[in-house]
């Protein structure tokens, strides 16, 4: 009778064993399943901050391409520039009058010399 009661009672342990055997592989997948996706996560996540530190340093180079061009003026600076350059052209558009204006006395005066000859 102790015999059977021990065979029982070992079977039913190797029974045991196997179930949780059995478990501790299932567990061993999840685990690895989970180092997979973590790793995963992990690749994506350096991959976007790769991606990230390109378009800072595309945007600072387009930043710079702008000043560089004078696409990154703002509004104010852009009138600012407009004035000087009407201020500019009136001035060279007066400096031309009083230019014909000097041209026209000299061509009198050499027509009064001519007349005077």
């Amino acid at each position: 009778m102790m015999k059977q009661d021990f065979e029982k009672r070992n079977a039913e342990l190797e029974k045991k064993i196997e179930q949780l055997e059995e478990e501790k592989m299932h567990l061993g997948l999840g685990v690895d399943v989970q180092k997979l996706e973590t790793e995963k996560l992990r690749k994506g996540k350096n991959k976007a901050e790769e991606d990230l530190e390109s378009l800072k340093t595309d945007y600072k180079k387009l930043r710079l391409s702008m000043r560089t061009a004078g696409l990154g003026k703002t509004s104010e600076q852009w009138n600012q520039e407009i004035r000087e350059e009407k201020y500019r052209s009136r001035n060279s558009a007066m400096e031309l009058k009083a230019s014909l204006s000097k041209i026209e006395k000299m061509k009198r005066r050499i027509d009064e010399l001519e007349s005077a000859l």
